[in-house]
């Protein structure tokens, strides 16, 4: 029997890919839900999304129709916009958006800026110099720069660069042209299941054995088998462990390394639901906010995202998401005094008065790992120490410990049960070379 470690979409993709290849699968879910950060909780009567979440149309195609078969997918025009320069600038960019958007000193240097591009080169490999290079220092000042201290809360100029090449996906003036030019042919689109976006997740374990509140607490290796220690003292034996969950504390878990630096720092989130008795709340669909004086870095209304008759007509729901540490200030705070600080930031960031009749909050403990050379080097480690086990394998966002989207997790998942031979044994070689390809994924904003 395969053991899956988390019920997030990488390991239930993972279940999923190996019921359906005939082996028999079982998955242990620490939590009392499904979908990892892609789950649904129920406000107020309305699903909604832990954060904002959707698929993008670079999904592939063949997961695309896989997940058509398990949910009812809406295609639906992308509507969000960003706060800059104390205007809002619509997102995606289009090149109406930008001009009427941007103050015209503002989008005078940021032109300035991409026809010099060729001639930069960042003087360093840092997040900072990445985007700095690549987009420009206006860019970089008004939008990435507040925005990457309030997701990391780390200086950019600490940040690997790599985190730049795999979290912005317009990394240069060539790349935001390519879209500005695929937005004048076309809106942008995304695609949403009618009953939100953690029906995907509830739909893949509707398929697997998922068993919830199964926290594992150890992993003892034989030359034949796995034993899985959960917290409760019960043992679960495999021939194979999928594992997603952080590489160090796997390797903790086998006795094959503990890292004297501790485990990288990963930041957490606080996500601020506030109910209003009326809907819309406005026609948008998601609003960003890099001001490190607003709490929030993105608001999303999710009975935006989707055309469904279960929603209600005569309230909606906001979800607020604010980056933090956890055990801080904001992630220790009541739920009434993050909610009331909520419709304050809205409110000074020029969007109406939310007015909102109850708030509920989800805290989110690892979220955002803090890529910096010294946590790479930390996952590096961690990573060659598993070299020595050959029968669990570490794959997803938080196994990783990569900034990725959910279809890339997916694929993820389908990959590393692809990589189970038919007699179960599991082939390394291939696993590698997916590995490979991973490493190409880059964010889609």
């Amino acid at each position: 029997m395969h053991v899956v470690i988390g019920a997030g979409p990488a390991g239930l993709a993972t279940a999923w890919q190996l019921q359906r290849d005939g082996h028999e699968v079982r998955v242990l879910e620490a939590s009392d839900h499904v979908g990892g950060m892609a789950g649904v909780r129920e406000v107020a009567g309305v699903r909604v999304d832990l954060g904002s979440h959707r698929l993008h149309p670079s999904t592939p195609p063949w997961l695309l129709e896989e997940l058509g078969q398990l949910v009812e997918l809406q295609e639906r025009p992308r509507n969000g916009r960003i706060r800059m320069g104390g205007r809002w600038v619509p997102f995606p960019l289009t090149p109406v958006g930008l001009v009427r958007g941007l103050p015209a000193r503002v989008a005078a240097r940021a032109a300035l800026d991409a026809v010099v591009a060729p001639l930069r080169r960042p003087k360093a490999d840092t997040y900072a110099e990445v985007v700095r290079a690549g987009l420009g220092p206006t860019v970089w000042r008004r939008f990435h720069e507040p925005y990457a201290w309030k997701l990391w809360d780390t200086d950019p100029d600490l940040l690997a660069g790599e985190l730049a090449r795999r979290r912005v996906s317009a990394s240069s003036p060539v790349d935001i042209a390519r879209r500005l030019a695929r937005g004048v042919r076309s809106t942008p689109k995304f695609l949403y299941p009618q009953r939100g976006f953690g029906a995907i997740a509830e739909a893949l374990a509707a398929e697997v054995p998922v068993d919830t509140g199964r926290r594992v607490n150890r992993v003892i290796e034989h030359h034949d088998r796995v034993i899985v220690g959960l917290s409760d003292g019960r043992l679960v034996t495999a021939s194979h462990v999928h594992a997603t969950v952080p590489a160090w504390r796997v390797a903790s878990w086998l006795g094959l390394h503990e890292d004297p630096l501790g485990p990288p720092p990963v930041r957490a989130m606080v996500l601020v639901y506030l109910v209003l008795d009326r809907r819309p709340y406005t026609a948008f669909d998601a609003h960003y906010l890099p001001d490190r004086n607003v709490l929030l870095s993105r608001l999303s209304e999710p009975t935006n995202y989707r055309d469904s008759a279960e929603d209600p007509t005569d309230r909606t729901v906001l979800c607020a998401e604010i980056p933090c540490w956890q055990g801080d200030d904001v992630w220790s705070a009541g739920d009434d005094a993050l909610g009331a600080r909520v419709a304050d930031d809205l409110v000074r960031s020029g969007l109406p008065d939310p007015r909102h009749v109850a708030v509920h909050v989800e805290r989110l403990p690892s979220v955002y790992p803090v890529m910096t050379p010294q946590s790479l080097g930390a996952l590096a480690r961690a990573e060659r120490a598993l070299t020595m086990s050959t029968r669990v394998t570490v794959l997803g966002r938080q196994g990783l410990a990569t900034p990725d989207n959910t279809h890339h997790v997916l694929e993820m998942g389908v990959r590393s049960a692809r990589c189970v031979r038919p007699d179960g044994t599991f082939d390394h070689a291939a696993w590698a070379e997916a590995r490979e390809g991973f490493r190409s994924y880059v964010v889609e904003d």
